[in-house]
């Protein structure tokens, strides 16, 4: 019977791991700044794929270049997928620690290549501190991953790689000494190629994790305004919608304001529509420090704003606009503009979005109609 070459494995999963690689490149070189960590991940799948084509080569190269550069190549590419998963997720790194780290892991396994050749002492020494990295990288998962598919396959990828390299401790402390990865005579194949496995999996749980944060974005920006930062319309919209639906299932109160700005006409033609743009920004930036987590701002259209206020009475929700009100009539720069804000709860199980907005349009017309700069309520 035929037995598949354990080098012919390696190579077949590093060139799957180099083009998972290229994948992570481009999305790295097209996702916005706000992304982090994709360079580290593709730095990261491009050593361990150094690592594991040196290694190929053990027999034809010196092993200095197959054997303990690898292993120290090793440290390095598992560091990097640990640190582009820091950055992404917006945990502190230690990059000195972890350099120190990797030097001392260097000693020996350069130490019993070239000074005194021992395969087995060397992983002795090295499967813990590899299985380390593991576990680390698979805690961060699992505290930070958002439970996706992505993140809870590089959590069980991760953890599996941890799990791997303590079997191989204690197998080799059980076992008699060996001399080559690459003998049919010993587990240490089967280790080689279960690590390769790691390596694939890895790469495609990491592909997929940044391609869940890439739509996730973009879909965070076409729910956004492009001028102001708050939400659009439609966003809007949908999300009154839901809440309207929610509250009534639970029977709790959602408020609605419709806000706008009173005289905006004139500063645009006062002082230009690069200012009033300002004013809009400001605005909307200084509205949002007041609310709660769970509220939602809205641009309805040009300078008219939509507040959608949950599990919100009538008269916290004329507390909160009174709020606005006063905060928006204290002038912290020119040109300064005041507000009329119309708010309105939702009453019957029968209330749609319509009707939600036709009442909080009443009471803003109202507000206008009663000298500007007030509250009204429908």
């Amino acid at each position: 019977m035929n037995i598949v070459d354990p080098r012919t494995v390696v190579l077949l999963a590093s060139l799957m791991a180099a083009l998972m690689s290229l994948v992570l490149f481009f999305q790295w070189r097209s996702c916005p700044d706000a992304i982090r960590g994709l360079g580290n991940w593709t730095a990261s799948l491009l050593t361990l794929c150094c690592t594991t084509l040196l290694g190929a080569l053990r027999g034809s190269l010196p092993d200095l270049l197959t054997i303990a550069v690898p292993n120290v190549l090793l440290f390095v590419g598992l560091y990097l997928a640990y640190l582009g998963s820091q950055r992404f997720f917006d945990v502190p790194t230690d990059v000195p620690r972890w350099s120190v780290f990797i030097a001392v892991a260097a000693i020996p396994a350069v130490w019993f290549t070239l000074v005194e050749p021992n395969f087995r002492t060397r992983l002795l020494i090295l499967a813990l501190p590899l299985g380390l990295q593991f576990a680390l990288h698979a805690h961060l998962m699992y505290r930070h991953g958002n439970r996706s598919f992505a993140s809870n396959l590089l959590l069980v990828v991760l953890g599996g790689g941890a799990l791997l390299q303590l079997v191989r401790f204690i197998l080799l402390g059980l076992m008699p000494a060996e001399n080559s990865a690459f003998s049919l005579a010993s587990p240490q194949p089967l280790f080689l190629v279960a690590y390769m496995l790691i390596v694939l999996l890895m790469s495609v749980g990491l592909v997929l994790l940044a391609t869940e944060r890439l739509r996730s974005e973009s879909q965070n920006l076409a729910a956004r305004d492009s001028l102001t930062d708050a939400y659009t319309r439609r966003h809007m919209s949908e999300a009154c919608q839901q809440e309207l639906a929610r509250s009534r299932r639970q029977g709790h109160t959602m408020a609605l304001l419709l806000i706008d700005l009173d005289h905006f006409k004139q500063i645009n033609d006062t002082y230009g529509h690069q200012r009033g743009d300002q004013v809009l920004i400001d605005f909307v930036a200084r509205v949002k420090a007041l609310l709660r987590q769970q509220d939602q701002l809205g641009r309805f259209g040009g300078e008219e704003f939509m507040l959608m206020l949950p599990e919100t009475p009538l008269e916290e929700a004329l507390a909160v606009a009174e709020r606005i009100r006063a905060m928006a009539d204290q002038p912290i720069a020119e040109p300064h503009c005041s507000i009329s804000i119309g708010v309105t709860t939702n009453r019957l199980d029968n209330d749609t979005l319509d009707t939600l907005l036709a009442r909080a349009d009443k009471a803003l017309y109202r507000a206008k109609d009663n000298g500007r700069n007030r509250v009204e309520s429908a």
